[in-house]
């Protein structure tokens, strides 16, 4: 991993509610990830259950991978590397806890957008010292769908929500937010480069209708004194329920 300035990259992150990483993971890294996820949904996931993927619409190319750290043992042990671990977590403010590995995958041509939404709506935890490491599998350009983060937007708290309809984004933001999207930071990444995000931060990305794809793996932590909210686990259980699986 490419260390960055711990005490600069903190303090990004509690200012921006984003940060970006270049050379997070190495090349060979890059390859070995992609070498897994390819067998993985070649063996494995017809044997998983069903909530462990997610489709797009033609109902058999993956848009999401959920829970690889409890069906891979390969994306186990990467989330829960101490490197990884220690760059975590001053900035859950406590001992991190995986508590997700997933992929979000935008095909070529067919790979489905994200609404506006904050992440803590589906994890449901407070305080919300939680977060997601996006890891560019494939390199993220400006028309392939990349994400945008509002900077700051983790300081405003949770926003209303409402059910999306988007199977595997089932639950997204009441109000689109005002902010123009010149003015968001947008998650421009080559392979093996990564961004990390709060749970609060508000975030969305645009489908992708080019000829590249758009792979992403995602390791999600919490810090080990989070608990979850009932209020939020409410409003999302309603969502699963409308959007399944989500």
């Amino acid at each position: 991993m490419n260390i960055p300035d711990i005490p600069q990259l903190v303090a990004d992150y509690e200012r921006d509610g984003v940060v970006r990483i270049p050379l997070f993971l190495s090349a060979d890294e890059v390859t070995a990830v992609r070498a897994e996820l390819d067998r993985y949904i070649r063996d494995d996931l017809a044997a998983q259950p069903v909530d462990a993927r997610t489709f797009e619409k033609d109902e058999k190319t993956v848009r999401n991978l959920w829970r690889l750290e409890k069906y891979s043992t390969f994306f186990r042990q990467l989330g829960e590397r101490e490197d990884i671990r220690a760059l975590i977590a001053p900035l859950v403010h406590g001992d991190p806890i995986l508590a997700g590995v997933e992929t979000f995958s935008k095909p070529a041509r067919i790979g489905s957008g994200v609404p506006y939404h904050q992440d803590n709506a589906y994890f449901c935890q407070m305080p919300p010292d939680m977060l997601t490491v996006w890891i560019a599998i494939d390199a993220v350009t400006e028309a392939n769908g990349p994400v945008f983060f509002i900077k700051g937007s983790h300081k405003d708290g949770m926003q209303p929500t409402k059910p999306s309809g988007v199977r595997g984004n089932s639950i997204g933001l009441a109000e689109p937010p005002s902010v123009s999207l010149s003015e968001q930071f947008c998650g421009l990444l080559e392979p093996g480069d990564a961004t990390i995000h709060q749970c609060e931060t508000i975030h969305h990305s645009a489908p992708n209708t080019t000829d590249f794809s758009r792979l992403g793996l995602l390791l999600v932590y919490r810090g080990s004194h989070t608990q979850t909210d009932p209020k939020l686990k409410e409003a999302y259980a309603a969502a699963v329920a409308a959007t399944p699986p989500a």
